[in-house]
């Protein structure tokens, strides 16, 4: 096992893909390392970079490059990371067609001093709409000796053609970590409830929800419903989804009679029902959003 995939222990799947493909010597040229942020998939990334630019091949730890990979200084590791606008360093920020091209321009030389050339693409679902399709170039026709690592939050972030060319690796949401989702569902409440709507309008302006993200915000949603209606109706705080904010849910059930709990739970149930006939995901999360925040749910 090499020594640099030792820091993913708490990913076992994952270290055994990347553990197989380096001791087999079947080095995939593209991977899409998928999971919840939090889930370690960065930090793989780095650690299977590590162990393709080690000297010795494996990741030892010890050599020249791998110090060189784990302080991503080596002449051969490349992460490319969201930027905002060159003329609005406050914009949101993403992965342009241009970072794309000169990516593909360095792959295209030959490695300055280990076997392998890797590209990490953190965050790569927030590619801009052009830039997917330049890439796909890049890994229709792989240089040679060259490794590609997309991180992304969601399969269906990507489009279809850039995954299928993609080897999959999936990691699983750390144990006691809330689902990702729940801290945007909270965020979303809160700030509509002291800025108003332009507060969601800019959220779904630079993030652009995607049908599963909907679908997971607007559980997140149902289940606080839910965690209300039970700090309502007394129930102990190891019944709750999420009993370590039940102080914060009975300051929030107070505000809520048990019938308007009733009927956003329902918001929520037509919601998720509504997303799985092709409406748009962020008009649905807009609706719910402002009713469940303004408390107008019957």
């Amino acid at each position: 096992m090499s020594a640099a995939l030792d820091r993913i222990a708490d990913q076992p799947r994952a270290q055994a893909v990347l553990a197989r493909a380096l001791e087999g010597g079947r080095v995939a040229h593209a991977y899409a390392f998928i999971g919840a942020p939090g889930s370690g998939r960065k930090a793989a990334a780095l650690a299977f970079a590590t162990a393709l630019l080690c000297e010795h091949g494996q990741g030892c730890g010890a050599c020249r490059g791998c110090r060189l990979a784990e302080a991503r200084q080596h002449p051969d590791l490349h992460v490319v990371v969201p930027t905002p606008p060159v003329s609005n360093p406050r914009g949101p920020k993403s992965i342009r067609i241009d970072a794309i091209r000169e990516a593909e321009r360095q792959a295209a030389l030959r490695p300055a001093m280990a076997s392998w050339k890797v590209f990490i693409l953190e965050d790569a679902d927030k590619m801009t709409d052009d830039a997917p399709q330049a890439f796909l170039k890049t890994l229709e026709e792989p240089p040679a000796r060259t490794v590609m690592i997309l991180i992304l939050d969601r399969a269906r972030s990507m489009p279809a053609t850039v995954l299928s060319r993609c080897q999959l690796v999936r990691f699983e949401p750390r144990p006691g970590e809330p689902p990702p989702e729940r801290a945007t569902a909270d965020a979303l409440l809160a700030d509509v409830r002291a800025e108003g709507m332009l507060a969601a309008f800019r959220h779904f302006d630079r993030a652009r929800p995607d049908r599963e993200e909907a679908e997971a915000i607007v559980d997140a949603w149902w289940l606080w419903s839910r965690d209300l209606l039970l700090v309502k109706a007394g129930a102990p705080a190891e019944l709750l989804t999420a009993p370590e904010r039940a102080e914060d849910l009975a300051r929030e059930a107070a505000h809520w009679s048990i019938d308007a709990i009733v009927a956003a739970i329902a918001l929520c149930r037509e919601a998720r029902e509504a997303l799985e006939v092709n409406v748009a995901p962020r008009l649905t999360l807009e609706v719910i959003l402002v009713r469940l925040a303004l408390k107008v749910v019957a």
